[in-house]
């Protein structure tokens, strides 16, 4: 049995990767998110809020079972937040927070727990980490995003840098999906021209149907994943 451990499955990219891997035989998946949306014979779900480090913290073990028919265990840290669109100085403190605990910490700590938890196990075991082109560029009006995101990059080049040393076979990847249909891609086109210079461009993107769309966002991530020779360990969806 294949099995998913999918951060955010209850929409968007999440939920479509999660019913892209349940299209497959020999797959479960193990959705984590607030509210469950996805009804699946081989789909389980743990209802938690990523922006809670103690709700995290006392829960954090539920995420990693001991699989023992485990042909593979893949984790995927697709859940993510833009937070307040607004400069820096004109937020509140408590915005850096919420959007590097989601983004950053969350992930962090569940892929450090993955790592401890399956080290032993002799099949194969990749971590996703869910990036953005964000990572590689500063957006105005997108501070904490931009540097969350790029910290998970990082992390996740350490974190593959690491495993080789110890032979681990363990796979570490992050990718940017690109500009995907979403409701973030709602957020942004709300955000006002004051806060954010390119609102316009995010506007044009919709309105010429320019957004990729989920579903098929998804199919390319886990044939990329399935499929990729590559040793890169950060990569952009338009390169892969």
């Amino acid at each position: 049995m294949q099995y998913y451990i999918i951060t955010g499955a209850s929409r968007g990219l999440g939920k479509a990767l999660a019913e892209a891997v349940l299209s497959y035989p020999d797959t479960k998946v193990l959705g984590v998110s607030r509210h469950a949306t996805i009804e699946h014979d081989r789909y389980q779900h743990q209802p938690l809020d990523l922006s809670d480090m103690e709700a995290l913290q006392n829960n954090i073990t539920k995420i990693f079972p001991a699989w023992s028919d485990a042909d593979s265990i893949t984790l995927i840290n697709n859940a993510g937040v833009l937070g307040e669109i607004a400069y820096v100085g004109e937020q509140t403190n408590e915005h850096y927070n919420f959007v590097f605990d989601v983004n950053l910490v969350a992930p962090a700590m569940l892929m450090n727990t993955f790592l401890s938890a399956y080290s032993s196990l002799n099949v194969p075991r990749t971590v996703l980490n869910i990036s953005s082109g964000a990572a590689q560029r500063p957006v105005d009006g997108w501070g904490a995003y931009c540097a969350s995101k790029a910290a998970l990059e990082m992390l996740s080049q350490v974190a593959q840098k690491e495993q080789d040393l110890r032979g681990s076979g363990i796979r570490i990847r992050a990718l940017a999906p690109g500009v995907v249909d979403t409701g973030m891609q709602e957020q942004i086109r709300g955000a006002d021209e004051q806060s954010f210079s390119e609102a316009e461009r995010f506007k044009a993107l919709h309105q010429d149907d320019m957004l990729a769309a989920s579903d098929e966002v998804a199919k390319r991530i886990l044939n990329w994943l399935s499929n990729s020779p590559s040793e890169k360990v950060v990569a952009r969806i338009d390169t892969i």
